[in-house]
């Protein structure tokens, strides 16, 4: 049984005022000042008009380029909720059911097998699925698409059909990703992995256009979001922002730009729907505001109100116990491409937040999220390896203020 989130809190006053825009402050402020981030730039929304912006540090330490609003980030999985956008556009028309087998669409799909462990002879066990994969497991990552290189078996196959690999087009991808066991029965965990890039081959299958056409000319270009792309035109590059790593002893070092943005300076034939754009603080500000407006925003339509409802709304039930490093995010579901926060924080320790927030964030560490309750959305862009979740709850305590105990 699919839980539903109920939004059991109701505004009262205004989130972000002059305090609470000195305390954002000092917090980007201080992930730049402790080293923990290069540069660091905000972008809050609340009741339709802007309410903070701030940029600190630097976009590029080499050449001494501030972060700035115009600074273009690199986004990898933020990507991921503009794919969802983009197949529920499909649904709204009728084209799929959520329950639907993914091989209704996709016949490579028809005859995955479920990896079940290793005989005494050491050859694997491969079993039917106990159901059909549907497209609703490739809308919550509960596919089990292998995405483990080092997995027992598995891990041996990914490295050699290399479906992600850049020079393959989705269809390709789509087909060596097939070719692969599943790591478990469709709909028994949840396991981040390449679920969204089999929705943006399906957008495809569906729309009879290639995925970057379609995305662009329904979801990008109707919003005016004409910086989140996956190629940068070389007048631009000078505007994206640097990546940065942690080294073994711990300090903060620049990636080349040659090898950083490779996948951006090029047209590749993959374009990926689980990461792959890169954009600007106000493109994907345009983005969560068309989210909180239920799907419209300056006249324009993009989704039903009923179909945002629906993506966030908790697709995981209870039984769904094996959750990967979600629960690290909070007290969340997932959705369509989100994560649902389901209950309020219960401690201090907890990334703050109200109940009926969706989000997601990218693995250099970039952050949104859209808090219908309070009409808020906010975007958070940093680039930084590995994954730094803490800056992450750093900055909501900044915009939330400090934890306060659930009432009973």
């Amino acid at each position: 049984m699919i839980a539903a989130v109920a939004c059991t809190t109701t505004k009262t006053e205004r989130i972000v005022d002059s305090q609470t825009g000195n305390r954002i402050d000092k917090a980007l402020q201080s992930f730049v000042d402790s080293n923990r981030v290069a540069g660091a730039s905000a972008l809050i929304y609340e009741d339709g008009e802007e309410v903070y912006f701030g940029a600190f540090g630097h976009a590029d330490r080499r050449e001494d380029i501030p972060m700035s609003r115009e600074s273009i980030a690199v986004i990898f999985s933020m990507t991921k909720p503009i794919t969802g956008t983009a197949l529920m556009q499909q649904y709204e028309q009728g084209k799929f059911e959520l329950d639907d087998p993914l091989s209704d669409y996709l016949p490579e799909f028809r005859d995955v097998k479920v990896f079940e462990g290793m005989d005494d002879e050491g050859n694997p066990i491969l079993l039917e699925p106990k159901r059909p994969l549907t497209v609703r497991d490739i809308t919550r990552h509960t596919s089990g698409f292998a995405n483990d290189g080092n997995h027992l078996y598995i891990g041996r196959l990914l490295q050699d059909a290399q479906p992600l690999n850049r020079e393959n087009t989705l269809k390709e991808f789509a087909e060596k990703q097939a070719s692969l066991p599943l790591e478990f029965h469709p709909g028994e965990e949840w396991y981040y992995g390449p679920s969204v890039d089999v929705q943006a081959r399906l957008v495809e299958v569906l729309s009879g256009e290639t995925f970057q056409d379609y995305v662009r000319e329904n979801v990008l270009d109707p919003l005016g979001m004409n910086e989140t792309r996956y190629f940068v035109p070389e007048e631009d590059r000078d505007r994206m922002s640097s990546l940065f790593q942690r080294n073994q002893e711990g300090e903060l070092e620049q990636i080349p730009d040659i090898a950083a943005h490779s996948m951006y300076t090029q047209k590749w034939p993959l374009t990926p729907g689980g990461w792959g754009l890169a954009s600007t603080l106000d493109d994907y500000m345009t983005f969560t505001q068309m989210l909180v407006n239920e799907g419209t925003l300056d006249g324009v339509q993009i989704l039903k109100p009923e179909t945002v409802k629906l993506m966030a709304t908790n697709q995981l039930s209870e039984e769904v116990t094996e959750r990967l490093w979600l629960p690290s995010k909070g007290q969340v579901g997932f959705g369509i491409d989100f994560a649902v926060r389901v209950a309020p924080p219960q401690s201090a320790e907890e990334n703050m937040g109200t109940v009926g927030e969706f989000f997601w964030d990218g693995a250099a560490s970039t952050l949104f999220w859209v808090d219908p309750v309070n009409e808020l959305t906010a975007v958070l862009f940093v680039q930084v390896f590995p994954f730094a979740g803490t800056i992450h709850k750093d900055f909501r305590d900044a915009v939330y203020g400090p934890y306060q105990p659930a009432e009973n």
